[in-house]
């Protein structure tokens, strides 16, 4: 695996590949990789020539400065990671490398930033179209690979590439969860050994959520979450949602569209962890 931290040196490793007609699947990543991440290197692996992955945590996205100051990095860890697998080129750039300027871009998405995790962290999805833009730019990968543990950004980041004609193949890979049923993401090992051994009823309730909704409504499959969360003294409900799978807009009962989805975010102590889970979907 070759590991550059610079354009310059990113240029030179895929010039040669670009013009051998290699496809490039690219997998961007904040780092504190996981199996979750592993999994989207293997699907990018199945699905392409060469694979890059970018360790890059992208200050443009948070709203919240002891969130990115908290966010965990071990960039010796990630390198031994992805050794395990099939990666051929690490992308670990500076801030100053990915923002030789500021970036003052504004994007519009219309409604899909305006709920949920938009309207939680404002700003969160202007920065990550940014950074994915700047990534694409200096990568121009074939396909990219996203979990759809964060269901949103997934969606956003398809209209992105709608809207800009970038001609990158978005490839939605599944969420990969715990033995005991925990998302896998990066913010669960900040979690305390207590925190940890409740966070599982995060997806618990989600599952069992699935079974009540046959012959119950959407208003009361949202108290069902909401109160199961709620006995927890471990967790803060910022918010759970059922949406549209396309429009990310809210429904009010399971007619009204053949895409559902919950998502959910709460506060395991100061820790946010998010989650969904799929309702309806018919193609």
């Amino acid at each position: 695996m070759d590991i550059v931290k610079t354009r310059k040196d990113l240029d030179e490793r895929l010039s040669a590949l670009r013009n051998a007609s290699k496809s490039v699947g690219f997998v961007p990543t904040m780092g504190a990789l996981h199996e979750g991440h592993l999994s989207l290197i293997r699907q990018a692996r199945r699905e392409s020539d060469i694979v890059v992955v970018s360790v890059f945590v992208n200050p443009t996205q948070f709203n919240d400065r002891k969130d990115l100051e908290r966010y965990p990095r071990n960039l010796d860890e990630d390198i031994a990671l992805l050794n395990t697998v099939s990666c051929d080129l690490l992308f670990a750039p500076s801030v100053e490398e990915v923002y030789p300027e500021p970036d003052t871009r504004e994007f519009d998405f219309g409604q899909l930033d305006k709920v949920m995790e938009g309207a939680h962290r404002p700003g969160h999805f202007n920065g990550v179209a940014q950074v994915i833009c700047r990534l694409f730019d200096m990568i121009g990968p074939d396909k990219a690979f996203f979990g759809q543990k964060d269901f949103q950004q997934l969606v956003i980041v398809r209209d992105l590439v709608r809207q800009l004609g970038l001609g990158t193949e978005i490839v939605a890979c599944p969420i990969v969860r715990e033995p005991d049923g925990l998302a896998m993401s990066s913010r669960n090992r900040l979690l305390t050994e207590k925190q940890r051994k409740s966070a599982p009823l995060i997806a618990q309730t989600l599952l069992e959520s699935c079974n009540f909704v046959e012959n119950n409504t959407v208003r009361e499959t949202i108290d069902l979450v909401k109160g199961m969360v709620d006995k927890s003294d471990d967790f803060k409900l910022e918010y759970f949602q059922i949406v549209d799978g396309n429009t990310l807009q809210p429904v009010d009962n399971w007619q009204e569209s053949n895409y559902i989805v919950g998502c959910i975010a709460v506060y395991v102590g100061e820790v946010r962890l998010i989650d969904n889970v799929v309702y309806k979907f018919v193609k």
